[in-house]
């Protein structure tokens, strides 16, 4: 396992506050940026695809911490979220259920990372089994937010994205350990 030993102790040097914060910064320009389909009322959203690159450089702790920041300032009122929106209501609204998704995706696919650093065939596993609980959390808030059926919502949550986020894993799978090779490091000193 890939661990910094400050992380294990519970301490996190500048270096790892520095680029954990950096990492939330790259998720609050990244995060806005979304892509409307007629389809659904969920955008096609770069926050997972950052999030996928996140674990490999943070780790799962880091990772967390950094998204947790932004769901914080999100909720705040800034407009971090999908669609330069923020605010509580965008967490409550349709969308929401997929935000806080993002939390267990980030714990399955942190957890494959640092458990199986060298299994890059493990880390898509990790990737894809969290986008599925993240799926699960956001279609069941959008069916109740919006009065439709689970497979009503599947439909429209969930149907339209799988490819996106197939090509999202393999590129963070393909691109995420160079990434984790060249800041991990750093992170370490």
């Amino acid at each position: 396992m890939e661990k910094t030993a400050s992380l294990k102790k519970g301490r996190m040097t500048t270096a790892q506050m520095t680029v954990t914060a950096l990492m939330t910064a790259v998720l609050c320009i990244f995060g806005p940026l979304a892509l409307p389909i007629p389809v659904s009322p969920v955008p096609i959203s770069l926050t997972n695809l950052v999030l996928y690159f996140m674990v490999y450089i943070l780790g799962m702790k880091g990772s967390l911490m950094s998204f947790g920041l932004y769901l914080l300032l999100g909720a705040t009122g800034l407009p971090v979220f999908s669609g330069f929106a923020g605010g509580l209501g965008k967490l409550a609204g349709p969308t929401g259920g997929y935000l806080l998704g993002f939390i267990f995706m980030t714990l399955a696919a942190g957890f494959m990372v640092e458990r199986f650093p060298d299994r890059i065939f493990l880390h898509g596993i990790g990737m894809a089994v969290g986008t599925a609980i993240c799926y699960l959390f956001g279609t069941v808030w959008l069916a109740e937010q919006m009065s439709l059926t689970f497979t009503a919502a599947l439909g429209v949550g969930v149907i339209p994205y799988l490819p996106g986020d197939a090509v999202k894993i393999l590129l963070a799978v393909i691109l995420g350990p160079k990434l984790r090779k060249a800041v991990r490091p750093m992170l370490s000193r």
